[in-house]
């Protein structure tokens, strides 16, 4: 019985829109313009000797170049910035890491590996979670610094 009815409606003819509503669905929608996301502004963190803040939310911590580990000062100050990505960030938080100490590439690797591995840490004991640190530990580069560079969700990759 369900399918008879169902044959019928298939066959029967579909009845024209009423005049009524047909110039109106002739009319484009006009859809409100949403505006951009705005992004949160990034912390301001009062930072310690050896720490600069760069443009759109990064900040770059320079080391000596026999220098491997944070003095506690810079570890006070990254803790801070580690408790402010936490409350006003979500994403990842990028580590790039250089140094231009030592004679061949694999310790220049090692050396910034345990410079950002030093910053990670300082930002992690600040309340930032661990997984959302990531690091690339960039040896040497053209540039020849010892910096660590800390890139928030908001910077430039």
């Amino acid at each position: 019985m369900a399918s008879r009815r169902l044959i019928l409606a298939l066959l029967l003819p579909v009845p024209a829109l009423e005049p009524a509503l047909g110039p109106a669905l002739a009319q484009p929608l006009s859809v409100p313009a949403t505006p951009p996301l705005a992004l949160p502004p990034m912390p301001v963190i009062r930072l310690a000797p050896g720490m600069a803040e760069l443009p759109q939310g990064a900040w770059r911590i320079t080391f000596a170049a026999d220098q491997d580990a944070l003095d506690a000062e810079q570890r006070a100050a990254l803790g801070r910035l580690g408790a402010a990505l936490h409350a006003s960030t979500t994403g990842r938080i990028l580590l790039n890491s250089e140094a231009s100490r030592g004679e061949d590439v694999s310790t220049h690797r090692r050396t910034s590996l345990a410079r950002a591995r030093a910053v990670k840490a300082a930002l992690v004991a600040g309340g930032l979670q661990e997984t959302r640190v990531d690091i690339r530990a960039l040896g040497r580069t053209e540039q020849a610094r010892d910096v660590v560079d800390v890139l928030s969700p908001t910077s430039p990759r």
